[in-house]
C-alpha cells in the first residue's frame, strides 16, 4: 500500500566537515583525487543514513558529490570556460563571478549517473534526484556564444534530457528540476521556460517534478524577501502554465513564507511537494508547526497528492539543525497522517 504524505527533501543537505567547509555554498573540497571520490561516497552514505534515521520516505543523495546545485552540472559540459569568468547579476538579486559559454554546449558523458547507481544500490526506498532547470542554468552563466537566453535554454534542455533518461535507467524514481528563476523571470517562464522544461522531461516514464522556491537561506535571498511585501504571489505567474504542462509534481515554499496557500489551487491535479520546513532559519520547527502547514495545504491539494518537503536545500545549515528539521518534518507528517486515517 502506498504511504500517505510521503516525506522528502528539496535538495541539498549539509556536508560533513571533513569533506568541505560546512555551512557554506561553493565550499572547496578538503580531499583530492581518489580520496575525494571515496569521501563523496562516504558522505552520500552518511546523508542517506541521516535521512533514514529521521524517517524520510523518499530519499536523495543530499547533493553530497556536488559543490553547488547548478555549477557542478555545468562543469561537466563542453562549451563552458570556467577560467574565463564574468560578473553577472544572479536572478536580479546579487552579483557573482560565473563561467562563460564560449562554444556549443554538449554533454560528452554522464554527470551524476554513477552517483545515482551507487545510491540505488544502498536502499530500496524511492529515490529522488535533483537537476538544475534550463532557465536557472542560463542565469548562472555569461553567454558569449548563443547571445540568446532562449536558444541556450533549449540546448540545456536537450542535455538535461540525456542525463535524465540515464538517471531513470539507473533506478531514479523522481527526477526534479530546480527552477528558482521561475519566481523572477515571469515573461520568459510563460514564453519558453515551461516549454524547455517539458523538453527536458521528454520520453521519461518516471515521476517528474519542478522545484520553485525563494532560494537558499543566504543573505542576498533573505534581503530580497524583505522587499516582497506582505503577500508573495510570484507563483501566480507560473502556476497556470505549469498546471497545463506534462510536469507531474510541483515543489514549493510554504512554511514561514508570505505565499498565500490558496495559490496551490492553481495547480489542482498536480502532486505538490509542500515546503513545511524553513531553510532560512536555524530554529527547528516543532512537529505541530509542520502539521499546521500541511493542514492548510490540504484545503487546496488532495491528500493523496500532498508530499511534505523542505522549502529548499539545507546545505548552508549545520548538520545538527538539518537533522532536527528532518525529524520534525517526519513527525509533523505523521500527526496529519493519523488525523486523516482517523477521519476515514
Amino acid at each position: 500500500m502506498k504511504k500517505l504524505l510521503p516525506t522528502s527533501t528539496a535538495g541539498s543537505l549539509p556536508k560533513p566537515s571533513w569533506l568541505a567547509e560546512p555551512e557554506k555554498l561553493w565550499s572547496p573540497w578538503k580531499l583530492q583525487d581518489e580520496e575525494l571520490v571515496e569521501g563523496k561516497q562516504d558522505a552520500l552514505l552518511l546523508s542517506l543514513q541521516e535521512q533514514q534515521h529521521a524517517g524520510i520516505d523518499i530519499v536523495s543523495d543530499g547533493e553530497q558529490t556536488r559543490q553547488h546545485f547548478v555549477t557542478t552540472f555545468i562543469e561537466h559540459l563542453d562549451g563552458v570556460d570556467f577560467e574565463n569568468r564574468k560578473t553577472v547579476r544572479i536572478r536580479d538579486r546579487y552579483d557573482a563571478s560565473v563561467p562563460t559559454v564560449v562554444g556549443a554546449v554538449a554533454r560528452k558523458k554522464p554527470v551524476f549517473v554513477e552517483d545515482a547507481k551507487f545510491l540505488r544500490q544502498q536502499t530500496n526506498q524511492p529515490i529522488k534526484w535533483a537537476l538544475p532547470g534550463p532557465m536557472t542554468m542560463i542565469d548562472t552563466l555569461y553567454d558569449d556564444h548563443y547571445k540568446s537566453r532562449e536558444k541556450l535554454a533549449w540546448e540545456f534542455a536537450k542535455i538535461l534530457n540525456q542525463e535524465a533518461r540515464e538517471l531513470e535507467a539507473a533506478g531514479v524514481d523522481i527526477i526534479q528540476f530546480d527552477e528558482p528563476a521561475f519566481n523572477v523571470f515571469f515573461d520568459e517562464v510563460n514564453e519558453w521556460g515551461v516549454a524547455t522544461l517539458e523538453r527536458a522531461i521528454e520520453g521519461l516514464k518516471c515521476e517528474t517534478a519542478v522545484h520553485i522556491c525563494y532560494g537558499y537561506g543566504i543573505k542576498a535571498n533573505t534581503d530580497w524577501k524583505k522587499t516582497l511585501g506582505s503577500e508573495w504571489r510570484q507563483y501566480e505567474e507560473a502556476f497556470p502554465k505549469l498546471q497545463k504542462s506534462n510536469i507531474g509534481m510541483v515543489s514549493l515554499e510554504c512554511h514561514n513564507s508570505h505565499v498565500p496557500m490558496e495559490l496551490i489551487e492553481l495547480i489542482r491535479g498536480k502532486k505538490v511537494m509542500v515546503g513545511a520546513i524553513d531553510v532560512a532559519s536555524e530554529t527547528v520547527e516543532t512537529p505541530e508547526e509542520v502539521a499546521a502547514t500541511l493542514r492548510k495545504a490540504l484545503q487546496f491539494v488532495d491528500a493523496d497528492k500532498l508530499y511534505p518537503c523542505t522549502n529548499c536545500g539545507m546545505a548552508p545549515l549545520s548538520r545538527a539543525i538539518a537533522k532536527g528539521k528532518l525529524e520534525a518534518l517526519s513527525a509533523g507528517a505523521e500527526i496529519v497522517r493519523k488525523e486523516l486515517s482517523n477521519s476515514l
